[in-house]
């Protein structure tokens, strides 16, 4: 059965100000699959992803060059919304962000400010319970919603932030290096979430680790000096990679 795609890059250029950052980057993005983007720092890989929500956007000067489709619709399109973009394309960053409010208040955010549930619909609470759930994360809160989730370890906060993003029902989530401020407890966590996550979300991962992309990716993409190099099955890019430099950089020979 052919695999449905859900994001199509094509010859995509970014720039801040006058320096190019993304060179001519082409991949298709399968649906509900784990993508990884690896690579040495400063190779390109968290710009390349934020491009995918226009994230980007929010910092002066920046340009892009190129076609992003979602499910064929033009993200960078005229008339579209970078605001829609951003719900049905969710993230979750590098450090955990938690709000200065309450567990319950934090998955709440965005349902509030994208006016999608009101308080007072019965499936509030059950859509932020669904998300908790979703996250591996109400048996642990279940009994202190209205702790602040500065009382959480750190990654339960990183946990809170992907149940933030899951209840405003995305399409795709972005994850920027998730894991690198987590010890290998967390990071175990986080890693069998995204087994579990692929089933209803198309999820793309950002990571500097070589060794969590083959443990949880279906599809991986090296990235060097701006330019993808080479994009295909996770086993077949730790294998049997197409390029030198990629067989260089998974080796050790440098990065």
């Amino acid at each position: 059965m052919a695999e449905r795609l859900k994001l199509v890059v094509r010859n995509l250029n970014f720039y801040y100000g006058k320096t190019q950052v993304l060179h001519d980057v082409s991949l298709d993005i399968q649906a509900n699959k784990v993508t990884a983007i690896i690579g040495p720092s400063g190779c390109g890989k968290s710009t390349f992803i934020r491009t995918l929500n226009r994230m980007n956007e929010i910092i002066p000067g920046t340009r892009v060059e190129g076609k992003i489709m979602l499910e064929g619709q033009d993200i960078y399109g005229n008339n579209v919304s970078a605001v829609e973009i951003r719900r049905r394309i969710g993230m979750v960053f590098q450090k955990s962000n938690p709000f200065p409010k309450s567990i319950f208040e934090n998955v709440a955010y965005g349902l509030r400010i994208n006016g999608l549930l009101t308080k007072d619909s019965g499936k509030f609470r059950e859509r932020i319970e669904k998300s908790l759930v979703d996250a591996a994360l109400w048996d642990e809160v279940k009994d202190r919603l209205d702790s602040s989730a500065f009382e959480l370890s750190i990654g339960q906060q990183q946990r809170l932030c992907i149940a933030r993003a899951l209840a405003i029902e995305p399409e795709v989530i972005l994850f920027d290096e998730p894991c690198s401020a987590l010890d290998p407890i967390a990071t175990a966590k986080i890693e069998e979430l995204l087994q579990d996550l692929k089933s209803k979300y198309t999820i793309v991962i950002v990571t500097h680790n070589m060794q969590q992309a083959a443990r949880v990716s279906d599809w991986t993409s090296f990235f060097l000096l701006g330019e993808m190099v080479e994009y295909g099955l996770t086993g077949e890019i730790f294998n049997r990679p197409k390029d030198k430099r990629t067989e260089d950089y998974i080796t050790g020979r440098f990065g």
